[in-house]
């Protein structure tokens, strides 16, 4: 525990650095005092909303050293179920292969996804998935990548496949950017998804909005003390306030990730990770209810306020969270393995073991009821 005397000087060094740093502040509140001006008032528009979530990987994972297997289950806001895998850090690619594609025919979403990028297997598919063989060994980040690639493959495949019967609003769980992919994937990837759209509205006449929302953001982390002292987006109404790129690129460590295709600079590579263009948005009414980030799919930001009215119809029956997507809270809620189905599942891992021990069985039982920690008696 710090001592009196030394937290005293501790605190004046650090109101000391703030003033010193004060020119920080300043500059920020005057890159966005120009957004005051250009806040939009949100009116709502009915649409049908979908959502679709994956499972979150830090608490979907059932494990007992050394073993950890990870589940991938991806879902939508009706409860429709897209994927359930089960895969560890040391599976092989060329096996997990084999459930997306048969002879070179897809068989999975990823699949479909693969087939229509030409991609025979995902280590091409992703520069960090490696073959997982000999001195080809991936990095145990690589499940991340697989379900974040599985994502991305499931929208693929709803936005160009499924019948929409009326105009409809589809929200994914996260900012439209990735910088998983190899080379030009992630850029036809969303050139897929806007032929689909744009097919859509001629054959069927539907159309399809496609956004991401995320529950946070650097740009909005670094502006946010800013935005509250010049008062943008303090309206006692919902509204929202188009991001301009430069802003977005002065918050993230890699330029690339805040350049669009609806900007281009001569001699810069071409876009290859960004789909969307940032939005902030507040969905309630009172100056204090929360703002989210939202990327619009970036072919359809010129139709950003009806976008904002469909997105704002569903968060307004938000709950839990109010004010807050409620297509989305049901995804999520819909994606989560908890309670029994996670103690099933746990399980499940633990008779895997005894299988794999066999006559030697009955000493796993006897680990798992000591203390795993016994240092924890002292607290």
């Amino acid at each position: 525990m710090i001592d009196p005397e030394s937290h005293k000087k501790l605190s004046e060094e650090i109101s000391r650095r703030i003033m010193e740093d004060r020119g920080l502040l300043d500059d920020i509140r005057y890159e966005v005092r120009p957004l005051r001006d250009q806040v939009r008032r949100i009116q709502p528009r009915t649409a049908t909303s979908i959502s679709l979530v994956g499972t979150d990987g830090g608490n979907n994972k059932i494990e007992y050293d050394p073993f950890l297997i990870q589940l991938i289950r991806v879902v939508d806001s009706s409860n429709n179920e897209y994927c359930l895998e089960a895969v560890s850090t040391s599976s092989k690619i060329r096996e997990l292969n084999t459930r997306h594609l048969d002879g070179g025919k897809a068989i999975s979403a990823l699949g479909e996804l693969m087939d229509f990028l030409g991609v025979d297997s995902l280590h091409k598919l992703s520069p960090m998935i490696k073959l997982n063989e000999g001195k080809d060994i991936a990095n145990p980040s690589w499940v991340q990548v697989y379900r974040e690639i599985i994502e991305w493959a499931i929208l693929f495949k709803i936005i160009r496949t499924k019948e929409f019967g009326s105009d409809t609003l589809v929200v994914f769980d996260g900012l439209l950017r990735s910088k998983i992919f190899s080379g030009e994937y992630f850029r036809r990837l969303l050139s897929g998804i806007e032929e689909a759209i744009e097919e859509h509205r001629k054959k069927t006449r539907r159309r399809i909005y496609l956004v991401g929302l995320a529950k946070h953001s650097k740009v909005l982390s670094r502006y946010r003390l800013a935005m509250q002292l010049e008062s943008v987006m303090n309206s006692p109404y919902p509204c929202y306030v188009e991001i301009p790129r430069d802003i977005e690129g002065k918050a993230y460590a890699w330029q690339e990730y805040a350049r669009g295709d609806d900007m281009n600079f001569d001699g810069q590579e071409v876009n290859k990770f960004v789909g969307g263009k940032m939005f902030f948005v507040k969905f309630g009414k009172s100056s204090h209810d929360s703002v989210w980030p939202v990327d619009i799919f970036v072919p359809q930001v010129k139709e950003a306020h009806a976008t904002m009215g469909y997105l704002l119809a569903d968060a307004e029956n938000g709950f839990p969270v109010p004010f807050y997507p409620l297509c989305l809270q049901r995804a999520h809620e819909n994606a989560a393995l908890v309670d029994f189905d996670f103690d099933v599942l746990q399980d499940e891992i633990f008779d895997g073991i005894r299988k794999l021990l066999g006559e030697n069985s009955k000493v796993l039982d006897i680990a798992r009821f000591q203390d795993a920690d016994p240092a924890q008696r002292r607290y």
